[in-house]
């Protein structure tokens, strides 16, 4: 049987000392540190927006479409038209078909403007250089809106003077102007920013596009085709508050006398643009990178 072995005595922790000799200093960095606010954010937003190649390709296709359209559209009127039979037409109406078809291309390039980030990884690099998410959206948010609003507004400017010029209808109005171009710019602007925050929240491109361009063709397509009697109050919603049918409130073509009027469909998407906004922000921090 082995003895039982003295347990070692403690040791005392050495006492380092400091090399003797001259101290280093320390380096200042040249670049002030200032707080971050929402310029900053706002900066890098646009920077990233106008830099992206698929911004450029989406609003060339978007404004080929809609300027496009829009002159061919008056063109053809203008020439099988007879004499006076446009007099009580609203000249600017001619440039729908072209923002309603262009329109796909402000739904699709609000998706990608989150969605992309989110495929490709960027977004960890982004919400590091800027932790708070509310802030991130809101840039995404606010830079977005300004690009699609400025060039939906010299598109449908440009459509809208065309028809007037080539159209031999009436003069429109102060009010049929301001809904026909800026009303109307508004409109789409929201859309696509509608089309962002859906981006934010599921996170994939393809499925949020897939969601949007359901938003925008599904009602009224679905509408078309219910026969039964039963169903023609549901149906008559549908088409009231399609999203086609609301652009043609701009013009006051609007597929039924009921529904819509007005600057109704511009507080509509207002609305339900500002209640996915939060709730996209408020998925945003309960959600990881």
């Amino acid at each position: 049987m082995s003895t039982p072995q003295p347990p070692m005595p403690q040791t005392a922790a050495p006492n380092w000392q400091a090399a003797p000799g001259p101290s280093h200093p320390t380096y200042t960095s040249p670049i002030p540190v200032v707080r971050t606010h929402l310029g900053h954010a706002l900066a890098s937003e646009w920077t990233k927006i106008r830099s992206v190649r698929s911004t450029v390709w989406t609003l060339g296709v978007f404004v080929l479409l809609v300027v496009g359209i829009g002159l061919a559209a008056a063109g053809l009127i203008a020439a099988n038209s007879s004499e006076g039979s446009l007099r009580n037409e609203n000249p600017l109406s001619f440039g729908f078909f072209g923002l309603l078809l262009g329109s796909m291309c402000i739904i699709t390039l609000g998706v990608l403007t989150t969605a992309s980030e989110y495929g490709t990884g960027m977004i960890r690099t982004t919400m590091t250089a800027c932790p708070s998410r509310g802030r991130v959206l809101t840039a995404k948010a606010i830079v977005f809106f300004s690009v699609a609003f400025v060039v939906t507004l010299a598109s449908a400017l440009l459509v809208a003077l065309a028809d007037v010029a080539l159209l031999d209808a009436r003069e429109p109005s102060a009010q049929e102007w301001l809904k026909g171009t800026v009303g109307i710019s508004l409109y789409l602007a929201l859309l696509g920013l509608l089309s962002l925050v859906v981006g934010s929240i599921i996170r994939h491109s393809a499925g949020a596009i897939t969601i949007m361009i359901g938003v925008l063709l599904a009602p009224l397509v679905i509408a078309l085709f219910m026969f039964s009697r039963s169903l023609q109050d549901l149906q008559k919603a549908l088409f009231e508050y399609s999203i086609p049918n609301q652009l043609s409130v701009f013009y006051e073509q609007s597929l039924s006398n009921s529904g819509p009027s007005g600057w109704d469909p511009l507080w509509i998407m207002l609305g339900v643009t500002a209640a996915a906004f939060a709730g996209a922000c408020v998925l945003l921090e309960k959600r990881d990178v």
